[in-house]
């Protein structure tokens, strides 16, 4: 017997397709996307077509393991259900009871649906009294400056991009990245739209794109500012939408006066005519778009740059057309209930303090009061967690407990001692919001679990029983728990059920199709404007206005640091793994070969490096081999290493990580991968 069954793509991309599951006889056959979702449209990428690779890989976990050998060796035995969980409750039960913030959950967005990702985890941690997890390691800086100037995760529906005459993709590699925007980009260019891409590297969206801006990375807020610089000076702003939608034009105006063209060409490493060309071209074109993504927030001043990006539709009334505009991310839209998801009136009066996840690597070997226990799940932090070195001098201590729950034994469950097989997407419930696009998706499981796997919810449920936790919330059920994530009452809720959900399997927002989110203000900001002058940041003793915030690894920043390691590091996706996920599949290693290095010609020459060499990338913190790729496709003085590689995929067992940094950017607490500066070698 043939099914279909209606699934959603958990993974941390923000295209969340709506799948359809073909099951035979029990057994999954084919995933695909769902053709009648208008943003799907019926097409996923190539990691997830093969999903069912995944699900069914003879390297699945299939039970639970203890381990009995040296952490980091991966050496386990197998052992049952009842016999994992009562040790992870008696460990836990000893340690709460002397200090409950020496325990820590670690999980992130390997999963991205409600249920597996912040439903029964959060009450279970929250009613332990558990330190908190601040979850900084893709978004947070871009998130706090457009927070700062539109109110929140607030932008264009990407599904008008190809109405627009104009589109910077600033920071992002769609193609790899944000698929379904990049059909979308396309489908512009060939109405005669130009497309530009801001990067320092040339990806595979760059090539395609009508125009290359390859400016030094992190100084992208450099540039923002010389492009308003230039729509001031040459009247290029919509004085009306100005005067009556956006706080603190005079003040902006005074402050942009630092910020010629010339001396953002001189800071970004571009000929002026291309800076002024480009604020021309964006303060002409009715209507522009910009997509921007996270990767040009990931440095030092990235709250700062992404907050100066998002003043720019404001200054030319770019909004007022639902083609018009700026997105970074829709999360904002969806208003779900998560406190009634989460619950943290669970926790103790006395607030636990909270650790930052892109400084793990200090919170795991130096934090008082010590951590001494971490759950790891959703989240893979010895391969994606900035300074790889310290994080696994946190993971290999003997006085830590480690309980990783996964579908695979990953570079961090090498170190756990209990290790949970966890499900995939297939085999459980979720519901989910995207950050891409606007609509609600329901995730039906299509199979029964394969093995011994099971949810976190269940595993949740199960660790609270055993932990004495009474409180009614914690025995329910996947079906309540989805409910009450779309019970918030809020007006782009309305009309959506969950059993509705199930059975359609997607629904949007109650947002008009024809949707122009500011065309007449109505920012989320305290003021209700576009807030080019920002009262909250000045609270927080933040610059008010749009300031350059520069790298903190720049040569222009730390000639010092650079005179030592003179080229700046990026470590961007990989076309075929998303972030650490798949990155473990036969199919997608073989199809990327092996860790490589691009980098320019010009870079190459001098360290007698030739294409196929293998190198050496070190500073600092840490070193890595791979090979390298002399391409010219990264602009000179950058050098780039698609990642995220599993250690124990890699030639010496180690990744880009062990050479990124622990330092957070100025908002948000975010991590700073693309803030890095590096040397190269060649190996004999």
């Amino acid at each position: 017997m043939e099914t279909i069954v209606r699934a959603a793509c958990p993974h941390d991309c923000p295209d969340t397709c709506a799948m359809l599951v073909t099951v035979k006889d029990g057994v999954a056959v084919k995933v695909q996307g769902d053709p009648d979702h208008p943003f799907t449209d019926g097409s996923l990428c190539t990691k997830v077509s093969h999903y069912t690779e995944r699900t069914y890989s003879p390297d699945r976990l299939m039970h639970p393991l203890k381990r009995v050998g040296p952490k980091g060796k991966g050496e386990f035995k197998r052992i049952s259900w009842d016999e994992a969980l009562d040790e992870i409750a008696m460990r836990l039960k000893a340690l709460a009871a002397e200090n409950p913030e020496s325990i820590l959950p670690l999980s992130y967005a390997g999963t991205m649906g409600m249920l597996q990702y912040s439903s029964m985890d959060r009450r279970f941690f929250h009613k332990l009294g558990a330190s908190q997890l601040e979850r900084t390691l893709c978004s947070s800086a871009g998130k706090a400056g457009i927070k700062a100037t539109l109110g929140g995760s607030y932008g264009m529906d990407p599904e008008h991009y190809p109405d627009a005459k104009l589109i910077l993709i600033w920071g992002s590699n769609p193609i790899t990245s944000n698929l379904h925007f990049w059909t979308r980009a396309q489908e512009a260019k060939r109405r005669g739209a130009k497309l530009v891409a801001i990067d320092p590297y040339r990806s595979l969206t760059a090539e395609k794109c009508t125009q290359h801006v390859a400016l030094l990375p992190g100084t992208d807020g450099a540039l923002a500012l010389g492009i308003m610089h230039v729509l001031i000076a040459e009247g290029l702003i919509d004085e009306d939408y100005v005067s009556r939608y956006t706080l603190g034009y005079e003040e902006l105006k005074e402050r942009v006066r630092q910020y010629p063209p010339e001396w953002a060409a001189q800071t970004c490493g571009l000929p002026v005519e291309e800076v002024v060309q480009l604020a021309r071209d964006y303060g002409t074109a009715k209507p522009a778009a910009i997509r921007l993504n996270y990767g040009m927030q990931r440095h030092a001043g990235g709250g700062m740059a992404a907050r100066i990006i998002a003043c720019l539709p404001a200054l030319t009334g770019a909004w007022r057309d639902p083609a018009g505009g700026i997105l970074l991310t829709t999360a904002d839209n969806y208003h779900f209930d998560h406190a009634k998801l989460e619950r943290p009136d669970l926790m103790p009066a006395k607030r636990p303090r909270v650790i930052n996840q892109s400084k793990l690597g200090d919170a795991l070997t130096v934090a008082q009061p010590p951590v001494r226990a971490v759950i790891v799940y959703n989240n893979n932090p010895v391969a994606v967690c900035p300074d790889s070195n310290r994080v696994i001098e946190g993971f290999s201590r003997e006085d830590l407990f480690c309980v990783v729950m996964d579908s695979f034994l990953t570079d961090t469950a090498d170190y756990a001692d209990i290790v949970l097989p966890a499900t995939t997407q297939l085999e459980h419930t979720d519901i989910h919001k995207a950050y891409g696009h606007l609509y609600v998706l329901a995730n039906n499981p299509a199979i029964a679990p394969v093995g011994e796997s099971l949810p976190n919810v269940e595993v949740f449920r199960r660790l609270a029983a055993r932990m004495g936790f009474e409180e009614e919330c914690f025995r329910d059920s996947d079906d309540e728990l989805a409910r009450q994530t779309i019970g918030s009452g809020h007006a782009n809720l309305a009309g959506i059920d969950w059993e509705t959900l199930k059975k359609n399997g997607w629904q949007r927002l109650a947002l008009p199709k024809s949707f122009a989110p500011f065309a007449k203000g109505g920012f989320h900001t305290p003021s209700g404007k576009c807030e080019f002058y920002s009262e909250a940041l000045k609270a927080q003793g933040m610059d008010p206005l749009p300031a350059y915030s520069p790298p903190a690894e720049l040569a222009s920043s730390n000639p010092a640091l650079a005179a030592k390691y003179p080229l700046n590091f990026l470590s961007p996706p990989v076309r075929n793994f998303l972030n650490s996920s798949f990155a473990n599949m036969a199919r997608f290693r073989e199809a990327e070969g092996e860790p490589s290095l691009e980098l320019h010609s010009a870079d190459a020459a001098p360290r007698a490096i030739r294409d196929g060499d293998r190198v050496r990338v070190f500073n600092d913190r840490g070193s890595f081999k791979l090979r390298a790729r002399v391409n010219d496709k990264p602009r000179r003085g950058v050098v780039v290493a698609p990642s995220v590689w599993w250690k124990k995929f890699s030639p010496d067992r180690k990744n880009a990580n062990d050479v990124t940094s622990q330092r957070v950017a100025d908002m948000g607490g975010a991590a700073t991968f693309y803030d890095c500066l590096v040397e190269v070698e060649r190996l004999n």
